[in-house]
């Protein structure tokens, strides 16, 4: 028996045939959104952490879901960059100086104030999903089907958390029935 692991590499002239790749716009917008996933789920988890205060343990399993989402939601992105050939850049360093999101405070949050900053940051990544929809969906309308889950669900996140700190009736945005 060998103590040597024997290996094999691909034959140097494997082709994939694609049908579909990114164009470079295509990818830079989904690295942005990559980005922002990435850091919400780590601003979830800052927050998940340390909010204190009233409504305690609703927020903080609120923001369990949050960072569900934003794990499910990177994955998916990542994933679906890799079958249209664009490589992902999950690194810490790339996503600190590409998230749109607001920083979180490293100290502990009293949940009246984390819910505004979470909330502000569920916006931002919907916004980044928003700004670069149509673009995508021009190229890839099958990327842009997965920005429209993502955008839904965040929105709906965001709704139900902003939620606790609204007044019936008097919270900023008014409703549009009125």
């Amino acid at each position: 028996m060998s103590d040597t692991i024997q290996t094999t590499t691909p034959a140097a002239t494997h082709k994939a045939h694609p049908r579909f790749t990114a164009s470079q716009q295509l990818a830079d917008h989904l690295q942005a959104l990559s980005a922002d996933l990435i850091d919400l789920h780590l601003v979830g988890k800052q927050a998940h952490w340390n909010v204190v205060g009233k409504n305690f343990r609703d927020l903080h399993l609120a923001l369990d879901e949050v960072v569900d989402a934003a794990r499910d939601f990177s994955d998916t992105v990542a994933e679906r960059m890799r079958a249209i050939y664009v490589t992902v850049d999950g690194r810490a360093a790339r996503v600190a100086t590409q998230s749109s999101l607001p920083e979180f405070p490293a100290t502990e949050v009293d949940t009246a104030r984390c819910v505004d900053l979470i909330v502000a940051s569920l916006y931002a990544v919907s916004g980044t999903a928003r700004r670069i929809h149509d673009d995508v969906d021009a190229e890839d309308p099958t990327t842009a089907d997965i920005l429209h889950g993502i955008i839904e669900r965040l929105e709906q996140l965001a709704w139900m958390i902003d939620a606790e700190n609204r007044t019936a009736d008097a919270s900023e945005p008014a409703n549009i029935n009125e």
